[in-house]
């Protein structure tokens, strides 16, 4: 039955104003790309996306979220949340200044993102990053970021090529005794070692606190998956696994998602 479904939440990507575009030029718009809601559905769930009760015109306040919508109010509602990838991270989220100008980041979006986490976490309901959603987490709990790997670690792999996209693969260290780790052992019985996309510039420099690592890149160790070590359920990947299909021979993810919804049934149940 539809009421018997998980809801979960999907964080937004935002649009800014842009005269260039032919839709809305003059608006901010948020979205989510299609992939990640269908992942959602994949799992049986409902996904729903999250608008910002916040928005900006030009830098002036437009919409204040009254009478009293919150994000508060989407975590008591739902049952999960994932956050989205996309725009870089904002420096200053994390107390650095951009090295170069081009690597601004969207500061608005992490500031949602952010009060979204702490929402959700504070509700007891789980949370799992994608891609910049696994760098907004590290980021949210205390944890900084590498802005650009090729400016700041010419030896690492090329973890972006924007040409191929999500098919830009390299292969996953899984971290022993791992919860990652026994999720993907217990279902496919494979090695620990899996083909995963790469479609990332930034990375963990510093890992946040209470946070472990589960997977790294193999070729030079960049962190691939994290999770937190307490009681909250807080997880996230620097691959797309919305993006992974059988016929590129990529990492079967089914058993991450199961995971995530089993933690958000769990906790409708509490």
């Amino acid at each position: 039955m539809t009421e018997d479904r998980l809801k979960i939440g999907i964080s937004a990507c935002f649009l800014y104003p842009d005269p260039a575009r032919t839709a809305f030029a003059k608006k901010t718009l948020q979205y989510v790309e299609q992939s990640v809601p269908h992942w959602v559905m994949s799992g049986g769930a409902l996904p729903v996306m999250i608008p910002s009760p916040v928005g900006e015109v030009t830098g002036k306040q437009h919409f204040t979220g009254e009478p009293g919508v919150s994000l508060a109010d989407y975590a008591q509602w739902l049952d999960g949340l994932v956050l989205h990838g996309g725009a870089d991270l904002w420096p200053g989220s994390y107390q650095e200044e951009p090295i170069d100008a081009k690597w601004q980041g969207d500061a608005g979006r992490d500031k949602y993102e952010i009060a979204l986490v702490n929402a959700f976490v504070a509700a007891g309901k789980p949370v799992f990053g994608i891609c910049r959603g696994m760098q907004l987490i590290n980021v949210a709990f205390g944890g900084t970021l590498v802005q650009d790997i090729p400016t700041q670690r010419p030896r690492a792999l090329r973890h972006r090529d924007a040409e191929v996209y999500d098919q830009n693969f390299h292969t996953l260290d899984l971290v022993p005794s791992t919860r990652l780790a026994a999720l993907l052992a217990s279902s496919t019985g494979q090695p620990a070692s899996h083909k995963i996309n790469s479609v990332h510039h930034q990375c963990v420099k510093d890992l946040a606190p209470n946070f472990v690592v589960e997977a790294r890149c193999p070729d030079d160790g960049t962190v691939e998956a994290i999770r937190h070590s307490g009681a909250a359920w807080v997880a996230g990947v620097q691959w797309h696994p919305e993006f992974h299909r059988l016929e590129y021979g990529t990492l079967d993810d089914a058993p991450i998602l199961a995971d995530f919804l089993a933690a958000a049934r769990a906790s409708r149940s509490s």
